[in-house]
């Protein structure tokens, strides 16, 4: 990304305030793409695709609360490895940048710098973008459907008032909550084990990390960060 204007937005691009943004988040976090078809039983033996030390990156979590597993790094693509990268960007130091166009999320460090994160994000009609912060963050947390997503799907009226935390949960090992001002926009920076999904708009608006990257933002990212949600449409925009 280019430095200065091209990480400043407009409020205006906040698709009309709170009142939209909950409207448009109200269908939840969960995923509505179709799985890739798996290679059959038979096909010859793939070599490894990533080195040892990304494997390594995204092991299985016995010591959780809920063990993770493994990420499924045959379904992940390499772009999308967590690494550090030189970032130059004039927004401070702790900021979340979400770069929608890219399926990239940004956490700026010190000297230009930043750690780097593939991302799924919020499919056609549920898309979002503009300033926020990070009000605060949970481990395991309990999602709750909201209301009208209970109605369009009645199979989830028994998570009425809270899927419990587990691996199952739509929003895995750890979730971020996103405020504008005092006002909880219903979006979400949450886990998955969906490695199919990174790099794809699949979700209802949530932004979506592998649970290994998740536990990585969520232990570095401190309540009160400042979050950029960028697209295509508002890149170079005046505030």
């Amino acid at each position: 990304m280019n430095t200065g204007a091209s990480t400043i937005l407009t409020r205006r691009a906040w698709l009309g305030g709170v009142a939209s943004l909950a409207a448009v988040a109200a269908a939840g976090c969960t995923s509505t793409a179709r799985v890739p078809l798996i290679e059959a039983a038979d096909a010859p033996p793939q070599p490894p695709a990533f080195p040892d030390e990304v494997v390594a990156m995204y092991r299985g979590m016995p010591e959780e609360r809920f063990p993770i597993p493994p990420a499924d790094l045959e379904r992940l693509d390499a772009r999308y490895v967590r690494a550090v990268v030189e970032y130059p960007t004039d927004e401070r130091l702790g900021t979340v940048i979400v770069d929608t166009a890219q399926r990239y999320l940004y956490h700026v460090l010190p000297s230009g710098m930043a750690t780097r994160y593939g991302v799924g994000i919020g499919r056609s009609g549920f898309a979002w973008s503009g300033r926020a912060h990070i009000a605060y963050k949970r481990e395991w947390p309990v999602w709750t459907p909201p209301s009208d997503m209970i109605e369009r799907e009645p199979r989830l009226e028994k998570w009425r008032y809270g899927h419990p935390p587990g691996i199952d949960n739509p929003l895995g090992a750890r979730a971020l909550y996103i405020h504008q001002g005092n006002r909880d926009t219903l979006y979400r920076i949450h886990g998955t084990s969906e490695a199919w999904t990174i790099g794809q708009a699949v979700s209802s608006g949530c932004v979506r990390l592998l649970h290994q990257d998740v536990i990585h933002l969520h232990d570095n990212v401190q309540p009160g960060s400042a979050i950029v949600v960028m697209s295509d449409n508002n890149r170079g925009a005046e505030v």
